[in-house]
């Protein structure tokens, strides 16, 4: 989803055509390299024998049922289905001068005569971008020689994003429809709405409450609550702390998932700003929450990254080691940080954006940019991977530089711990979470 909002963010900047289209069928276009056998569907079974045509005409019985279909080509319900109808899908594109990113190969970009063209695959699902509507339209025309295409007109809503609106101040990203129909699923369309998505006093853990008799529910919750932080970064650091109790929830456990959807009830239209006022560079932000989680004393970390105003890519995650100081804890957040703004930049380099600048890695906590700067600190760091210590590299060829940021200001701490109520308010609005613009949407 980070390709998808940077792809959005950038379209947004450059003024881009957003266009989509669907393909039917999509897994009956794959042609198979290994040999695979089927057996006959039910139809073809007889009362206690199946007659099988040969070639002439005669019908032959077989009483065993042993004969089997050699597919030719892929069906729905293989393994190879989805590699092998993109197989076909990306070798249809470069054979038309597409170039597939080497930074996520689900994106093609070609360049003629200073139009671009990109397209971006998500399965059967396909969002094109020009800054040419020729262009576009001799790209739909060219699929749909090739495949059973389905023209979608202007891009309104993607894989679960059920609202693309291209307004005045830019595209605002949200899953209105979906918030609703989960309040009116769990029948809390009309509760009580609290402005924390989950309470600052409350701390989790496997002992806490009465196991459920059945896990499944809570396991549908939360997967549900995971599907919407595509486009709420609000409630990361909520829904990553409610994973952890996937394979044993208690009583406690659901009632703060539940009061996730007390959250959504109150802020159902809320979503995130990509603005074209916004300017082509990266800011990043990095936190950490040190031995955070009860049970294991892990820390938690935490970063989101912004293209301008924009934010595009966001994460909150557990260490996989115990972090013997706040610095370590810190120091290992801007390793995970790092990490993506490199990949990132290498995907704007397929977007057509090749000259950014140094991306600012902002940071509360100095002994962590101490560290990051100097490489003398061998007592503090001996213990630390020798991964991690890449931080310096990239400082010194220029692709970040550690910046210090007081506490208050640092946006990354929604994604690492709980918050107060203004507090939270203060770090979305920085993070372009908001309510929808009153702007008209183009075309109405």
């Amino acid at each position: 989803m980070a390709t998808v909002r940077s792809l959005l963010a950038i379209a947004a900047i450059q003024g881009w055509h957003l266009h989509q289209m669907d393909v039917k069928n999509a897994f009956l276009h794959g042609e198979l390299q290994e040999h695979v056998y089927m057996k006959l569907p039910p139809g073809y079974l007889g009362v206690g024998h199946r007659l099988e045509m040969q070639q002439d005409g005669v019908y032959e019985k077989d009483p065993n049922n042993t004969k089997v279909c050699k597919l030719q080509k892929s069906l729905y319900g293989l393994k190879q289905a989805p590699r092998q109808w993109f197989s076909k899908l990306s070798s249809a594109l470069k054979q038309h001068g597409f170039v597939q990113a080497k930074s996520d190969y689900s994106l093609f970009s070609k360049r003629k005569m200073g139009a671009i063209l990109i397209i971006l695959v998500y399965l059967d699902d396909l969002i094109i971008a020009s800054n040419d509507m020729n262009e576009i339209h001799d790209i739909k025309k060219l699929l749909s020689s090739h495949f059973q295409m389905k023209d979608l007109g202007i891009l309104r809503y993607f894989l679960g994003i059920e609202q693309v609106d291209q307004c005045k101040q830019g595209i605002f990203l949200s899953q209105k429809k979906y918030v609703q129909d989960l309040l009116h699923e769990y029948g809390m369309i009309n509760c009580k709405a609290v402005r924390l998505p989950m309470d600052s006093h409350t701390k989790l853990s496997t002992t806490a409450g009465d196991p459920l008799p059945q896990v499944e529910p809570y396991q549908r919750l939360v997967g549900k609550l995971i599907y919407l932080s595509l486009t709420r970064p609000d409630v990361t650091f909520t829904i990553h702390v409610l994973s952890r109790f996937m394979h044993q929830p208690t009583t406690v456990h659901m009632q703060a998932a539940k009061r996730v959807l007390r959250y959504f009830s109150g802020s159902i239209s809320q979503g995130i700003l990509l603005a074209n006022s916004s300017q082509a560079h990266l800011q990043a932000f990095c936190d950490n929450d040190w031995a955070g989680c009860a049970s294991t004393r892990r820390s938690t970390s935490g970063f989101c990254i912004l293209l301008g105003n924009s934010p595009i890519s966001w994460k909150s995650k557990r260490q996989s080691v115990v972090a013997r100081s706040s610095a370590e804890a810190e120091y290992r957040s801007m390793t995970l940080t790092i990490c993506e703004v490199m990949w990132l930049k290498q995907l704007f380099k397929g977007l057509g954006v090749t000259h950014m600048d140094k991306t600012p890695l902002y940071c509360d906590n100095q002994a962590a940019l101490a560290i990051a700067s100097n490489p003398v600190h061998h007592e503090k760091t001996k213990h630390v991977d020798i991964d991690c210590h890449f931080i310096r590299d990239k400082t010194s060829e220029g692709v970040i530089v550690p910046s210090y940021v007081p506490s208050k200001q640092q946006v990354a701490d929604v994604f690492t711990k709980l918050l107060s109520i203004q507090q939270h308010q203060k770090l979305l609005s920085k993070l372009g979470v908001q309510l929808p613009p009153h702007s008209q949407l183009e075309g109405e």
